[in-house]
């Protein structure tokens, strides 16, 4: 499959595909991983930057269990009017705390989650968040997780 500037080729699929299942844990990293794709760690750190800059993947990096170092996460929530969702998104997003921020078809049109190093660090940041925009924010702390194995093939 040949590469076209609105998708991935095979050998960036092949890539999105491997690194899913882990990523080596060595001096070099991105060069193990080349090698085991059959191509340089030059090009596999040009691809990734490709596809991060071209919004293919938006973020190329490890997911750490807060809660098994310290830490806490909560899946948080706002009502925010239509015409101030960019400027409170703006906002929200200023906060290191926030992990990934969503926009969706609902009266709570705004979801995020929080990461902290301590519990009571998501307190301290939801209400900064709500004292800097003026809205409530509802969270949902985890009470029980799930184990899915989410995997997304190339």
């Amino acid at each position: 499959m040949k590469q076209t500037a609105c998708g991935p080729d095979s050998t960036d699929r092949a890539i999105l595909n491997a690194l899913q299942e882990g990523f080596p844990l060595v001096h070099r990293p991105f060069a193990a991983a080349a090698k085991a794709l059959g191509i340089s760690e030059s090009d596999l750190i040009r691809r990734l930057e490709r596809m991060q800059a071209a919004r293919l993947i938006t973020r190329f990096g490890p997911f750490y269990d807060a809660a098994a170092m310290g830490g806490a996460f909560c899946l948080c929530a706002m009502e925010v009017p239509p015409e101030r969702f960019e400027e409170v998104a703006e906002q929200v997003n200023a906060f290191p705390e926030v992990a990934h921020n969503y926009a969706r078809d609902h009266r709570l049109d705004m979801w995020f989650v929080l990461a902290t190093e301590t519990a009571a660090g998501i307190t301290t940041t939801a209400d900064a968040i709500e004292a800097q925009t003026g809205l409530v924010v509802l969270r949902f702390p985890k009470l029980r997780e799930f184990y899915i194995g989410f995997r997304v093939a190339a």
